[in-house]
């Protein structure tokens, strides 16, 4: 099986540990990926504003690198990039006129998009095309006796239309993390706003929150959480720093993209997994339960 990936700019350099994770879980069950190639920015965000359409000439653009590579499919693992990419091409292909005229201002050379491109996140996919029950078979180290929280953030889920789960109670990442072995925690924060972009110049306002939302989640077991999102993942791992300066009582508790809990749990060589870019390191923790 092959499939087109598009990875995104956080995973090209800050994020690593997502990307090498992501690809050798997937080949380690026979999946080839095929990285889209002249893949742009996403535009980072979806414009709410209904006569903004300069904002989604990036997302689109990239839709039409997707047809120019003869897919009709894309799979994304960064929660951003795939809400951005997602509610884009719903937005286009539910307004003809928007399409057309993205379709006029895009070089001449391109192919004309007609929003027949499918966006979907690598959660689906393992979901629906490989199969949870077939995942299971796949796993050849279990996390065992390992307490995971998912943390699912804002844009996997939401808004409706887009998301692929329940708003207000996603179990998607849950139901992934017992399939590899691991006992699932569930905890009342795990669509909670990490804070996004106020970490920028309102640090302040991220401790709050990791602070909130991972005291949360280690008060019901969890000993580490799983994210899928970059941008969750600096806030609630890096931010870790300035949260116990604020708040003293704060314990460190390691994040983890999901797919490095997937990739131990497929036997990926532990090269792939980057923990050298979690500001927490999980390994003490991996290596008690003798997984790494």
């Amino acid at each position: 099986m092959k499939i087109c990936y598009y990875p995104g700019c956080t995973l090209k350099n800050h994020a690593k540990n997502f990307e090498d994770s992501t690809i050798c879980s997937l080949n380690s069950i026979g999946v080839e990926v095929e990285e889209l190639s002249r893949w742009n920015c996403c535009g980072t965000v979806f414009s709410l504003t209904t006569d903004d359409l300069i904002h989604h000439i990036a997302p689109i653009r990239n839709l039409i690198r997707v047809k120019e590579a003869n897919y009709n499919k894309v799979m994304t693992v960064c929660a951003m990039c795939f809400n951005t990419l997602k509610r884009a091409n719903e937005r286009i292909k539910s307004d003809p006129e928007s399409m057309d005229i993205l379709n006029n201002f895009m070089d001449r050379e391109e192919v004309q998009y007609e929003g027949d491109v499918q966006v979907f996140h690598l959660l689906e996919f393992l979901k629906d095309e490989i199969g949870f029950e077939n995942l299971a078979k796949k796993v050849v180290k279990p996390l065992k006796k390992l307490k995971i929280a998912s943390y699912y953030g804002c844009l996997l889920v939401r808004p409706k239309e887009i998301g692929f789960d329940d708003m207000e109670n996603p179990t998607i990442l849950d139901d992934l993390m017992e399939i590899l072995g691991a006992d699932s925690v569930d905890f009342p924060f795990k669509t909670e706003c990490c804070g996004a972009y106020q970490t920028v110049d309102k640090p302040e306002i991220i401790a709050d929150r990791t602070n909130r939302i991972l005291t949360s989640a280690k008060d019901r077991g969890a000993q580490m959480v799983v994210v899928s999102c970059p941008l969750c993942a600096f806030n609630l791992d890096q931010r870790q720093k300035q949260t116990v300066e604020k708040y003293p009582e704060f314990k460190h508790i390691p994040v983890l993209y999901f797919t490095q809990a997937l990739a131990i749990a497929l036997g990926c060589p532990e090269e792939t997994l980057r923990f050298d870019l979690n500001f927490i390191d999980p390994k003490p923790i991996l290596k008690e339960k003798g997984l790494i």
